[in-house]
């Protein structure tokens, strides 16, 4: 009996340690099932993205037009830093030379972009294509959709049309801020929704990551739409008198994105110093070449911001996708008007090739690539969305997809658009409103699988359902039947029907529009069936219950059926090239041959070229090149003096050879004797008041002896003897380094080929530093003094310096946060958050 109390005792501690291994088996066996599901959806989404782009398995990469430009506009950079192993921040191969800022330059501490390479281990595009599908799965979860029904939405956003058309044109950085979105997107959702921790971390790392893709253009609309839903959840903390949490969670995203620009500072430090010089930013100038004064702006004209605009009715192909022809160059074989128009004429052969890029697309923006395709049956399930859903998030949603839609009408809706350029801030600094539609990419297929989620919720009663049902059916339905019966008030011609129309007649026109109206019918019919589908199947469903899984795969298959159809369209098997050509994507014409046997230092100018393209910076140093901001000031001086006849303004940038082609098609080189060299001594240092003047006076004096400058410039007027003996010449070339040699018995004063920028270049003479002064608008301009001396200018950008100390300090703060976060359950309790700050529920 006396033992009966350890008896108990034994018992009871025996059934503990059986509930405890039972806990802890149960919790185990959870989290490896949670384990295995996650890792299988990853699985599949890296199997779907080899699939969807398998020629990259066979070693091919899919050739991107833009990409070929960036080759060309880097080759410089590129070579160097794989001959020396050094970072060169300044290349001279480009518009007369400019920073690699926005070039690929790598800078010190950047680890979250290391930590990005290990996320996009895929062969690229398939990196792209998997990140779009994780970013927007992670979306997904966190609106708390379940995993079944989040995978369908990733694959909504993934293939999208206009997601997978950036990757074929080459719009890299773009598709990788939008791959990263979503997640940022996730981070917001789960701290709105109490999981404090959980959210302040994904939204840092995913804001980080985003920021990194520099493509700020995307970031910016990012960050509307993040306001948008900062201002909904403020209106309802205001109604519901509680502001406490509001302000904790915005105080950590605060936090968040500090710790985010932090981490990538070294990149937004250096491009906002490139970009007050670019064309980005404020000019000098006030006064237009015809001598009208400009329109002041501190950022990008409004035409060149609106040229690429939606119209009303084109903004339609979200679900019709070749509403409007579709794109520039469609390929519609033999099964074509224009193809038995052109057999009848030239033969089967060539009237496969002649249609194999037919001029379909008729709206009024100058290039589409192809149709802003979200798919007809996201289309159907959005507006379901908005009637099955409640509460902040279907507001939050529907107004992103609406604000979007409006600004991305840019000069066809000009109040808002006139309201956005002139009074919000940064909006004036990025064109192609169009691209805003990248915000309903994200919005549209979450609402819509959000409201899909809803309506196979048992809480929605029937009758609800039906209403829901009926009223997206009808809007769809309706939308497509307008479209029918008005399609004559359409005329089907395009803005660029002229230039075809000259070159190869009415006839061949005629045929054109024939197709343009026959795949306007043809693709109404194809989204009213995929909607009449869609339609059917949840009406099936209200009738005839059934496993939620049977259904998700139906709508899966009607889904990728639409969207994938659509995407082939415009990227194929034939857009894979070998890897050599992607390395080297322009062929050495004979004219650059013939231009690389000359050893000298000089540019090169390719009149059909111009200013746009950087074929001839693969091979050459270039005054011209491809980039969305170029350096203001040689923009300037071609705007300005060379457009207008001036051609000492092209012979002072030391233009040695013009290139152009022959009647016969083929490049050829001219060498131009006038070039002033890569440096020369003038006479005369002339001081004006005004960029404007300066810009006058440069049509009328010899730039080969005299040079001007702003007096606030420090300019101040002198003469100077040149010497018949005097010399100076170029001795070493580097990127970022340029060593002279001169020689000369008076001070005089040298005028070099090489633009002024205003951070970073050091001069020095016999290791003195001196005063870089800007003459000529775009020029470098130093006082030499008598005798032997070495000049040197060293590029040593201080915005590199201290943003990389930025970065390292903040990358630390991240990691010891992040490692905190994750470190809560082992961490002895006095040193864990509070439980609130884990998870509130105040959610």
């Amino acid at each position: 009996m006396i033992r009966m109390p350890f008896q108990n005792y034994y018992f009871e501690l025996g059934m503990l340690k059986n509930d405890v291994f039972s806990f802890t088996n149960h919790h185990m066996k959870g989290f490896q099932k949670e384990l295995l599901q996650q890792g299988g959806v990853i699985l599949f989404f890296i199997v779907l993205s080899l699939v969807f782009f398998s020629p990259v398995l066979k070693g091919e990469a899919l050739y991107q037009s833009d990409i070929g430009q960036y080759k060309g506009m880097s080759k410089e950079r590129n070579d160097y830093k794989e001959q020396t192993g050094i970072e060169s921040y300044w290349t001279n191969n480009a518009f007369v030379g400019m920073p690699t800022y926005q070039l690929g330059a790598n800078y010190p501490h950047d680890y979250i972009k290391r930590l990005d390479r290990l996320i996009r281990f895929l062969p690229r595009p398939a990196d792209y294509l998997f990140l779009y599908f994780l970013g927007f799965y992670l979306f997904m979860i966190s609106l708390k959709v379940e995993w079944r029904w989040a995978m369908l939405g990733a694959l909504a956003y993934g293939f999208s049309t206009y997601m997978i058309i950036i990757l074929e044109v080459g719009h890299n950085a773009k598709a990788h801020a939008l791959g990263y979105a979503p997640v940022v997107l996730a981070g917001l959702m789960w701290l709105f929704r109490g999981r404090y921790m959980l959210g302040a971390l994904v939204f840092t790392l995913g804001m980080a990551f985003e920021i990194s893709a520099n493509h700020y253009q995307m970031t910016y609309y990012l960050m509307l739409l993040l306001g948008v839903y900062l201002l909904i959840e403020a209106y309802r903390s205001f109604t519901a008198k509680s502001w406490r949490p509001y302000l904790i969670r915005v105080g950590l995203l605060f936090a968040g994105l500090l710790l985010a620009i932090g981490t990538n500072a070294t990149g937004i430090l250096a491009t906002q110093e490139y970009a007050d010089w670019s064309t980005r930013g404020k000019s000098a100038l006030e006064l237009k070449p015809d001598g009208q004064p400009k329109e002041s702006s501190s950022g990008l004209d409004k035409d060149y911001i609106t040229q690429y605009s939606y119209g009303v009715t084109e903004s339609l192909n979200i679900f019709i996708p070749r509403l409007f022809g579709g794109s520039n160059g469609e390929n519609l074989g033999s099964d074509s008007h224009t193809f038995e128009f052109l057999e009848a004429r030239v033969g089967r052969r060539q009237a496969a090739q002649y249609t194999e890029a037919l001029p379909l697309y008729w709206g009024d923006q100058p290039i589409v690539a192809a149709p802003a395709y979200v798919g007809a049956v996201v289309f159907f399930l959005f507006l379901l969305g908005l009637f099955t859903l409640k509460g902040p998030v279907r507001i939050w949603l529907g107004l992103g997809v609406l604000f979007s839609l409006l600004l991305s009408w840019g000069k066809n809706f000009e109040l808002l658009t006139n309201l956005m350029i002139d009074y919000f801030p940064l909006y004036n600094k990025f064109r192609a409103v169009s691209s805003i539609q990248v915000i309903l990419e994200m919005c549209m297929p979450a609402l819509g699988i959000l409201g899909l989620d809803q309506f196979f919720k048992v809480e929605l009663e029937e009758q609800a359902k039906k209403k829901a049902l009926f009223w997206s059916g009808g809007i769809s339905v309706g939308l497509l039947l307008l479209l029918f019966v008005f399609k004559g008030s359409f005329s089907f011609e395009g803005a660029s029907d002229a230039a075809y129309l000259q070159a190869y007649g009415p006839d061949f026109m005629a045929e054109i529009e024939k197709d343009r109206k026959a795949v306007y019918n043809g693709d109404l019919w194809r989204s009213f069936a995929f909607i009449g589908f869609a339609f059917g199947l949840l009406w099936i469903s209200i009738k005839q219950k059934g496993k939620e899984v049977y259904w998700i795969l139906a709508f899966g298959v009607i889904m990728m059926i639409d969207l994938y159809g659509v995407a082939r369209r415009y990227l194929t098997a034939d857009d894979f090239v070998s890897k050599r050509r992607i390395n080297t994507p322009f062929v050495e014409s004979e004219a650059d041959r013939q231009i690389r046997q000359d050893n000298s230092y000089y540019r090169v100018f390719d009149l059909n070229e111009g200013l746009n393209g950087a074929r001839t910076n693969f091979f050459h140093k270039s005054v011209g090149g491809y980039h969305a901001a170029k350096p203001a000031s040689v923009s300037e001086l071609f705007e300005y003096q060379i457009y207008q006849g001036n051609t000492d303004a092209l012979d002072m940038l030391n233009v040695k050879y013009l290139m152009q082609r022959g009647e016969d098609g083929q490049r050829i080189a001219q060498v131009n004797p006038a070039a002033f060299g890569n440096v020369w001594f003038i006479d005369s240092l002339i001081p004006v008041s005004s960029a404007d003047e300066l810009m006058a006076r440069m049509k009328s004096v010899n730039l080969r002896t005299t040079a001007l400058g702003v007096e606030s410039d420090g300019i101040q007027e002198a003469t100077f003897e040149v010497d018949s003996t005097a010399t100076i010449e170029l001795k070493t070339y580097k990127p970022n380094e340029l060593v002279y040699k001169s020689v000369n018995e008076k001070t005089g004063y040298a005028v070099f080929s090489e633009l002024w920028y205003p951070k970073g270049w050091i001069a020095t003479i016999n290791g003195q530093e001196v005063a870089i002064q800007k003459v000529n608008h775009a020029l470098r301009g130093i006082q030499v003094p008598a005798g032997e001396n070495t000049i040197a200018f060293r590029f040593e950008p201080g915005v590199v310096k201290k943003g990389s100390t930025i970065s390292l300090i903040a990358s630390l703060l991240v990691f010891l946060v992040l490692a905190y976060g994750l470190g809560q359950t082992y961490l002895p309790e006095r040193f864990r958050l509070p439980p609130w700050l884990v998870n509130s529920s105040d959610a």
